[in-house]
């Protein structure tokens, strides 16, 4: 075991794509940007393949472009680009990525791109439909269609998707979701009065794919819940399990005295004789200094809390009257299933989301893979 690891099961990964595509009857694209919600892109999208995705997306440029240099062929979209990436957008086309258009700045860029490089461009149409984000807006859609149409009839772009991104689909039955269904819809009947009929239409995202089938079209975008991460907990795991776990091991230990003061600035003071763990991770890993005296943890199969400030390489664990040995592990965050602490645990205590929490956890932390080739 390495000092401090992120452990990974491709296994859950691919189950979990399984899982959510066995309830739908759209192809399924699975979000892997920000190197795959912390898991490691270029890994959890071949385990994504396997468990049956037949997309990837990512945000960047320069994701879709690390797929493709792995050696990943399927299709790829990204939705997050500036202007200035005029060489990473052409590389983008070269390699046959599909990229989102939200502007007519962005389609003028994407069909002067693609003239010069002699392929037709595949894009995707972005409608903002309530979200306030990116996308285009109702009151310019139909030029940005207009042009679309121009463009698409000399052939040198092709309209693979129409798609939008909703507000509060993690919160089942708000107002909003109803009123952005309706929007993408009318957005689609516009887009057909151009000529413009794509090839895939999408809306939703992990809990969009989980709880409202109505709007499911022709392809479904789970990001969070591919990675076993439920995107409504309150409504359960929806069958998905988590795939990573963080664990490390204890680097000292040492008994101290009633009325210690713990770490930076003493924010935890010991009430007994105890004995302190000294963990070697910190907020430089990924562990939120916000989990100062609230971060749970396992260690020898009983659970704790960070004791003092999370400090940039280290925190504190009082144990009490626990034995506890140098180079005994220590489990931050796992699927739950030992009894460990899960990443809903620590988004709960820090009142923030599971997302946060996985995606966080950063480079100084190897990345190990189980669960097969994928």
């Amino acid at each position: 075991m390495l000092r401090t690891e992120a452990v990974v099961d491709l296994a859950a990964i691919a189950a979990n794509v399984a899982t959510l595509k066995s309830n739908t009857a759209a192809e399924l694209m699975a979000v892997v940007k920000a190197d795959g919600y912390g898991h490691g892109m270029v890994a959890s999208a071949r385990a994504a393949l396997v468990g049956g995705a037949s997309w990837l997306g990512v945000a960047m440029l320069e994701e879709a472009l690390a797929l493709r240099a792995a050696g990943i062929t399927e299709p790829v979209l990204a939705w997050l680009w500036t202007p200035r990436e005029t060489e990473e957008l052409r590389a983008a086309l070269a390699a046959g990525v599909d990229i989102s258009v939200s502007s007519q700045q962005g389609l003028d860029l994407v069909v002067a791109t693609a003239a010069e490089l002699g392929s037709p461009a595949r894009v995707h149409l972005k409608i903002d439909t309530g979200l306030s984000r990116n996308g285009i807006t109702a009151e310019d859609w139909p030029q940005l269609l207009d042009a679309t149409a121009k463009a698409a009839a000399t052939g040198v772009i092709e309209t693979t998707g129409i798609w939008s991104h909703f507000v509060y689909a993690d919160s089942p039955g708000h107002p909003t979701i109803a009123r952005q269904i309706e929007r993408f819809g009318a957005a689609l009947d516009t887009a057909r009065g151009y000529g413009v009929v794509p090839q895939l239409r999408h809306l939703a995202n992990s809990a969009g794919t989980v709880t409202l089938p109505q709007c499911h079209f022709d392809l479904v975008r789970p990001g969070v819940a591919i990675y076993g991460l439920s995107p409504v907990p309150e409504k359960g795991d929806f069958g998905l399990t988590p795939a990573m776990t963080l664990r490390t091991s204890i680097a000292n230990v040492k008994r101290v005295s009633a009325g210690e003061g713990v770490s930076y600035g003493h924010q935890y003071v010991t009430d007994r004789e105890t004995t302190l763990a000294l963990i070697p991770v910190g907020y430089a890993d990924g562990v939120p200094r916000a989990a100062t005296n609230v971060g749970p943890v396992t260690i020898g199969g009983n659970r704790y809390t960070v004791s003092g400030r999370v400090c940039m390489d280290q925190f504190v664990v009082d144990l009490g009257g626990a034995e506890a040995s140098a180079g005994d592990e220590v489990v931050l965050f796992g699927p739950g299933s030992a009894g460990e602490p899960t990443a809903q645990d620590w988004a709960d205590v820090l009142d923030t989301i599971h997302y946060e929490i996985v995606t966080r956890i950063g480079s100084r932390v190897p990345r190990s893979y189980t669960g097969g080739a994928a």
